[in-house]
């Protein structure tokens, strides 16, 4: 891990809308979406008419609207009918794990709902499947970042995550979102090259950077706890989000289910590098209160990444909690078909099917747990050893 200072210059102090939004019902969410971004001073403060703009959507991998593990199709064309009526022009698109082809991603876009919103919206959906270096100059650890050219093809860039949990980063919202902007295989180079958790959080907050969205609206109104990010349960949070700063509405998002910046370490490198004040003094909200959606019950993924910052411990501790209280991703036999998809996206190349049934050899494991986040039948989760639980 490398030292941090910080490299780049405090944000404007943005404002941070909330608003209730009880179901998908297209003119609720047009409604409260409306009314988020009225809070912000309006959609002419971050797109002017005439622009192209791309909706960067969740899209993770294949998943019906209704498991929650990606942007819900109404919120995006609710987006995009707004942007229509500005005189903008929405692009809807995303380049989820995995190869990134036009037929993978028609196959995507309709699994997930979006190509029906694209229809409704007039939206056009991007199979612009080309990447090239974007250079990077406020980046910490990456001055380029190989990116999608479908940047390179609008004017602006708004961030649509799903508001959800995740095994590795603990959460993942607007500015993990902008990840999607690396093409898909690259993503796993990123994971191998960084398996500490903060370097790994410094190259989010770099990638989003260098995707500089002017506006990031989030879909909270079905949230993912547990076993996220595509393997959770639902929770009910009942909102939208928009803020024109992705950290700040990130922040914002981990205070409504009870996670600090130090519990978080994208959040925690983002005060580090003067992005978010430490103190959270910049926090600006708007919209209806945001203390009538906390939910404290709401469930944190499993993860050992407090045991794996073990500086302060005498070094035999340190090394035997490091073999022994890791978590690690396991497979339950029992919902896995053996497709595959965990083996050819995992970074390390650990895994393999064995009668079936896919096998992780846990030794070399980076604990980025991709296997888990893309797996299609929730076969995997993260397994969390005895003497880890009675550590914590």
């Amino acid at each position: 891990m490398i030292p941090i200072n910080p490299t780049t210059p405090p944000t404007p102090t943005p404002a941070v809308s909330v608003r209730r939004c009880g179901s998908y019902e297209y003119g609720e969410v047009r409604e409260a979406l409306g009314q988020a971004l009225a809070d912000l001073g309006g959609l002419a403060g971050f797109v002017s008419p005439g622009e192209k703009v791309l909706l960067k959507v969740n899209m993770l991998l294949r998943k019906k609207p209704e498991d929650g593990a990606t942007t819900h199709p109404a919120v995006v064309r609710a987006m995009a009918d707004i942007l229509a009526a500005h005189g903008a022009e929405p692009v809807i698109g995303d380049s989820p794990g995995g190869l990134f082809t036009p037929a993978l991603l028609k196959a995507q876009y309709q699994g997930c709902g979006f190509d029906e919103a694209a229809r409704l919206s007039g939206a056009r959906l991007n199979f612009n499947c080309g990447a090239s270096v974007r250079p990077n100059p406020g980046g910490l650890l990456l001055k380029s970042v190989r990116a999608v050219d479908m940047l390179n093809d609008v004017d602006k860039v708004i961030s649509m995550p799903k508001f959800k949990v995740h095994g590795m980063m603990t959460y993942t919202g607007a500015v993990k979102n902008m990840f999607g902007v690396v093409p898909g295989l690259a993503k796993a180079e990123y994971h191998l090259n960084m398996p500490d958790y903060d370097d790994f959080a410094n190259a989010l907050i770099d990638v989003c950077l260098c995707a500089a969205p002017v506006l990031s609206v989030m879909d909270g109104i079905e949230a993912m706890e547990g076993n996220g990010p595509s393997g959770g349960d639902i929770y009910r949070m009942n909102c939208v989000m928009a803020s024109g700063s992705p950290f700040h509405l990130d922040r914002a998002a981990c205070a409504m289910i009870g996670l600090g910046a130090g519990d978080v370490p994208l959040l925690r490198n983002a005060v580090l590098r003067g992005i978010l004040a430490e103190d959270g003094s910049d926090a600006v909200y708007a919209g209806d209160p945001p203390e009538a959606f906390y939910a404290p019950g709401f469930k944190k993924p499993v993860s050992g990444r407090s045991l794996m910052n073990m500086e302060k411990y005498p070094k035999p501790l340190a090394r035997f909690m490091d073999r022994h209280a890791k978590t690690r991703p396991a497979v339950r036999k029992e919902l896995c078909v053996g497709c595959g998809e965990c083996a050819r996206n995992c970074p390390a190349k650990v895994i393999g099917i064995e009668g079936g049934k896919a096998v992780i050899s846990c030794g070399k494991c980076i604990r980025c747990y991709c296997c888990q986040e893309l797996c299609p039948k929730k076969a995997v989760e993260i397994h969390k050893p005895v003497i880890a639980r009675l550590f914590s």
